[in-house]
């Protein structure tokens, strides 16, 4: 019985959804989406070359921000194998191995992320509330260490994810409502009790997204209370202004995201289309506007990109 049930384990096929449209229209559909991929690998990867090559951006932000770079590029590369592949090859068959292990890396990618954009918001109330002991407290050594920290709790806390998702029987139609794995699809698949997973991603979202935005809107509680001290009314928009791409950074990560938990919770079956779209949007938006929003609003970086390009 084991035997049998170890090779229905290793046969199952997950099928992928796309954007619904004609098999002729997936050629003109491949065309945004690669479009999309292309400015933001280029741009994430620029960021990362600029912020290494030249020693005046050795700074907490820069070094911050090249973090969120790398992870951007991590998202795009776990992700684009499926996208691309169904609108350019039709290829919508993923393998429980394979798509488990996307569920890891997506999964993981967007829980650093999103302790990475806490950390940064901790980097802005140090700038704001102590400038003069910045530099001393965000050390390169202690930036490495709440790093290294972020991936650590990313890894502790997804990892179990794979394990449990292995341990079902699927037997059902397996076709998911992305183009891509994500833990919620997968173990709706399951023909098994699915409760601890249930109770396990609520834990996760908690403690990753969830205890991370509150800790983010504490910060900016403080930057605000800081700012409006501040007597010069010049001095205290440009304080708030270096905190604009890091809330727009915050704006492309969370309200996508938030959208679908709250479709997923109050309208399961509704808007198939509108979950599609912003299950895109939720993955592909802040790897293509974060070098965008960052290389406009900080002159010293629009300045080194330029030369970049002028040389």
């Amino acid at each position: 019985m084991s035997a049998v049930n170890d090779t229905k384990l290793k046969s199952v096929i997950f099928l992928l959804t796309g954007l619904p449209s004609h098999g002729d229209a997936h050629l003109w559909i491949s065309v945004p989406f690669c479009f999309m991929y292309g400015i933001s690998i280029v741009g994430n990867s620029l960021i990362l070359f600029i912020v290494k090559t030249d020693p005046s951006l050795h700074e907490p932000m820069y070094i911050f921000l090249s973090m969120l770079a790398v992870i951007d590029l991590g998202i795009l590369i776990s992700t684009m194998p499926t996208i691309l592949g169904i609108y350019l090859f039709n290829s919508r068959e993923i393998s429980l191995d394979a798509c488990l292990a996307q569920v890891f890396f997506i999964h993981l990618f967007q829980c650093i992320e999103s302790c990475l954009l806490l950390l940064m918001a901790f980097d802005r109330v140090i700038a704001i509330h102590n400038p003069l002991r910045y530099a001393s407290i965000l050390t390169l050594p202690r930036i490495a260490k709440m790093v290294l920290l972020a991936v650590l709790r990313a890894m502790a806390i997804i990892l179990p994810l794979p394990f449990l998702l292995k341990r079902f029987q699927y037997c059902r139609a397996n076709v998911l409502s992305h183009s891509y794995c994500l833990h919620r699809e997968v173990m709706n698949m399951a023909c098994s009790d699915i409760t601890v997973n249930i109770i396990y991603g609520l834990f996760t979202k908690f403690l990753t997204m969830g205890l991370d935005s509150l800790l983010i809107f504490l910060s900016y509680v403080m930057i605000l209370k800081t700012v409006l001290s501040i007597v010069s009314y010049k001095e205290c928009l440009r304080a708030l202004n270096t905190c604009v791409s890091h809330l727009c950074a915050l704006l492309f990560f969370y309200t996508p995201d938030i959208s679908l938990i709250v479709i997923h919770s109050f309208g399961k079956d509704s808007y198939p289309l509108l979950q599609i779209l912003l299950g895109y949007i939720s993955l592909l938006l802040p790897p293509l506007m974060n070098p965008i929003v960052y290389s406009v609003k900080i002159k010293h970086l629009r300045v080194k990109i330029i030369r970049v390009f002028i040389k």
